[in-house]
């Protein structure tokens, strides 16, 4: 019996999962569901319906796990505790400072509504936070640094999509060549986030934005 799936949002993230889940033998794609309308919304799965996200108000009884896929700005804080008070969820919630506060929101609502949630699935946090532990484990006197890119970082871009005056954008998160040098030597350096890499945010602001203030 497979398990059955909706997806809540259908960015680059909604479209990853809806290749993972058709990838899978026991996954089962119900839906997609989108804030946006639905009639625009074009998915790659032939047969599946895209909803209004408004629709997941009746469809507990159809879908078994609804994977959010938002933004962890502003998205996700407040619509994985809201629809886990109705659905098994699962999120990547990926704000780092943050995440003790999500859990505790989250679990809250879903202990609440006897369901279950599981938040932060990703990269990191996610597969590489299980890599740093397995590393931790069996060299408990090493050092774990962690270094992205260079490539587009998805949250941060669609953090600065959400200033007023921009129209598009996107930031690459780029390693800085000393302090990947200064780790490779051996030395153990302590490195704040801010040594480690530097981010490239290029930006497209709408006609008349106050491009001070975007900046």
């Amino acid at each position: 019996m497979s398990v059955r799936i909706g997806i809540l949002g259908y960015g680059n993230l909604g479209r990853g999962v809806e290749m993972a889940v058709n990838a899978a033998e026991d996954l089962e794609l119900v839906g997609v569901f989108s804030r946006r309308d639905p009639s625009k919304v074009k998915i790659a799965s032939e047969g599946v319906k895209v909803y209004s996200a408004d629709a997941l108000a009746n469809m507990q009884k159809d879908i078994d796990v609804l994977v959010i896929c938002g933004g962890s700005a502003t998205d996700l804080p407040k619509m994985t505790p809201a629809y886990a008070k109705d659905y098994n969820v699962v999120d990547s919630f990926d704000t780092h400072a943050r995440i003790p506060e999500h859990f505790k929101n989250v679990d809250e609502a879903a202990k609440a509504a006897g369901k279950t949630a599981v938040i932060s699935v990703g990269w990191d946090p996610g597969m590489f936070s299980v890599n740093r532990l397995y590393s931790h484990a069996i060299l408990p006197n090493g050092k774990a640094y962690t270094f992205w890119g260079r490539g587009v970082s998805q949250g941060h871009s669609d953090a600065i999509r959400r200033i007023k005056g921009v129209k598009d954008a996107r930031q690459y998160t780029v390693p800085v060549e000393s302090a990947l040098e200064a780790v490779r030597s051996g030395s153990n350096p302590e490195l704040t986030t801010r040594q480690k890499h530097t981010r490239e945010c290029y930006v497209v602001a709408e006609e008349g934005a106050d491009l001070a203030r975007i900046e």
